[in-house]
């Protein structure tokens, strides 16, 4: 039976009470010529058969006037839904309206806003040209201090300056990371709130193997200091413009335009701006092959600034093959067994390692990876080869190489080279600091394993002073050290020697800083509370490290923002 809309129900209703009053109005006659008929005899010989008739018709006539009565109700409840139907589309055409005035006044809005933005947008680029004006009429009595500096700024040239822009930063930058950050193992660093790049490091990864001219070293040296600040808006304006008047001197294919533009795309780098950066070096390397020739060490130095820019992007398979040049470049030019080349390698292998996780995240096999994993522990080791060679075992470069190397370990479950490594670096660091090893002058991770051996037989309320002088190794505050210690700690909780990984991590948390703290507090409670926050921490970072099982290596190639948020590899800088 298919559904009545509601005008059907009416008029139904309405056909219905007619039909019910005609034959109500037709019982009551019948009715009226029985009654009359029973009044007019007295005892008629049907009597009871009559009298029975005019029950029945009267119950048919309280049927009938029910049935009138719900009809009439129901009208009436149609004519209320009526009304209501009409309020309702009453109320929708007013909500029309009222969204019609709102996406006017949304509109409106937003063209203010846009007005708004672009005044204030021509407002800054009035400050900004003013503020350039006013520099350009001022930088005329720089020049001409420029060769009597020149001779200066040769002698203070620091040796160390090498012309490889490594893929984690000079000691100054490790240690300010390292030490505001703390992960799985070690410190992690995300792009998504990366720090401008030190005047130091800026420098190296600018004038790599080429000098800069100089009538330019003003300039030069003013968009360093500017971009290292972070005050970007100062910094691009004073590219292009160098730019464009290089160009309009010089011509496109200069050294010196190659040069700048190597400027402007790390100044680009530092703002997330990787695919304008990413033009950018592009067109410098090609203008340093074509001026400089494909082996130039300028050429390596950019090959290697566009392979740390694809890296940070994520795209590690496009990074490795100009890791690689760049690699050959260098042996080629300062020989094999040169630091520079130790540092590339380094780069090379970190690039590689980021890959195999990257492929791991997407599904392939491990043993499909095995290769690559041979080729990274190959790169580490000649790095770390030519490191104890040429710099001696004490370089802070060895330490991090090895912490590289056992992190390539420990992905392939390797656990008991990647122990070795670990404690290696203890070993040197406590010999460097407290002298050599003897029965009462033992490095931190032997004095944690005794621990591990003697837990049932000590007291847990035990001070730290009975087991000899471990703690003093707190003191050793190299965020190299520090990852060590955490990565050993989380590899020993990972074997179950709970004791020892306690042990280690206390230490790593006992740094400079909370050392300080703790002095202060006179171990006052509040001391002791921000040590016992500082331990869970850690413990909680040790046990998130176990259960991803991610050992990150030591290095400074992040991931893009655009890749995986969760777990991703964003890598340890010591």
């Amino acid at each position: 039976m298919t559904a009545l809309t509601q005008e059907e129900v009416a008029s139904h209703t309405r056909t219905v009470v007619q039909g019910l009053e005609a034959l109500r109005n037709e019982h009551n006659s019948i009715l009226s010529g029985i009654n009359t008929t029973l009044a007019s005899s007295h005892h008629p010989p049907d009597s009871n058969v009559i009298s029975e008739k005019a029950g029945i018709l009267q119950k048919s006539l309280d049927q009938i006037e029910l049935g009138l009565s719900e009809a009439q109700i129901m009208l009436a409840l149609a004519s209320h839904l009526q009304t209501v139907e009409a309020e309702k589309q009453k109320l929708r055409a007013q909500v029309r309206r009222l969204c019609q005035e709102n996406a006017w006044l949304r509109d409106e809005l937003a063209s203010t806003q846009q007005k708004l933005q672009a005044s204030e947008q021509h407002v800054a680029q009035l400050e900004e040209d003013k503020k350039h004006l006013e520099f350009m009429s001022t930088i005329k009595k720089y020049d001409a201090d420029v060769q009597d500096s020149e001779s200066s700024m040769e002698e203070k040239k620091d040796k160390s300056d090498d012309p490889v822009v490594d893929l984690f930063p000079d000691d100054d930058a490790d240690d300010r990371a390292g030490l505001k950050r703390s992960g799985d193992f070690g410190s992690q660093a995300s792009l998504a709130t990366m720090s401008p790049t030190p005047p130091s490091q800026f420098a190296q990864q600018v004038n790599a193997g080429y000098e800069i001219p100089a009538r330019l070293r003003t300039l030069h040296n003013l968009v360093i200091q500017y971009a290292s600040q972070g005050r970007y808006e100062v910094a691009v304006p004073l590219c292009k413009q160098a730019l464009e008047d290089l160009e309009k001197t010089s011509g496109h294919d200069h050294p010196d335009v190659a040069t700048m533009l190597n400027i402007l795309a790390l100044v680009y780098r530092d703002q997330n701006k990787y695919k304008e950066a990413a033009n950018l070096l592009n067109d410098a390397l090609a203008i340093r092959e074509k001026t400089l020739g494909e082996n130039h060490p300028a050429v390596a130095a950019t090959l290697n600034n566009l392979a740390v820019l694809y890296g940070k992007r994520g795209k590690y398979k496009e990074a490795e093959p100009l890791c690689k040049r760049a690699l050959e470049i260098r042996e080629k030019v300062l020989g094999r067994d040169h630091p520079d080349v130790a540092k590339q390698l380094n780069n090379l292998a970190l690039l590689c390692q980021n890959q195999i996780s990257q492929e791991e995240r997407r599904g392939v096999p491990k043993e499909e990876l095995l290769g690559k994993y041979e080729e990274v522990e190959r790169y580490y080791q000649r790095a770390l080869e030519i490191y104890e060679t040429k710099l001696g075992p004490d370089d802070p470069n060895v330490a991090k190489t090895k912490n590289n190397l056992a992190s390539a370990y420990l992905k392939q479950g390797k656990y008991k080279e990647a122990e070795i490594l670990y404690k290696q670096v203890l070993t040197r660091a406590h010999e460097r600091e407290f002298g050599a090893i003897d029965g009462d002058n033992k490095p931190i991770w032997q004095v944690a394993e005794e621990r591990e051996e003697n837990k049932n037989k000590v007291k847990d309320s035990a001070p730290y002073g009975e087991y000899g002088g471990w703690h003093k190794a707190a003191k050793v505050d190299s965020p190299t050290v520090t990852t060590t210690l955490k990565n050993l700690g989380a590899l020993y909780r990972r074997q179950g020697k709970y004791e020892a990984a306690e042990t280690l991590e206390d230490c790593a948390i006992r740094s400079r800083k909370e050392a300080v703290n703790l002095v202060k507090d006179g171990m006052t409670p509040e001391g002791s509370r921000r040590l016992s926050a500082s331990k869970d921490r850690l413990r909680r970072g040790s046990r998130e490290s176990l259960n991803s099982a991610d050992f990150d290596a030591n290095d400074d190639v992040s991931r893009s923002p655009h890749s995986h948020t969760h777990n991703k590899r964003t890598l340890t800088r010591t």
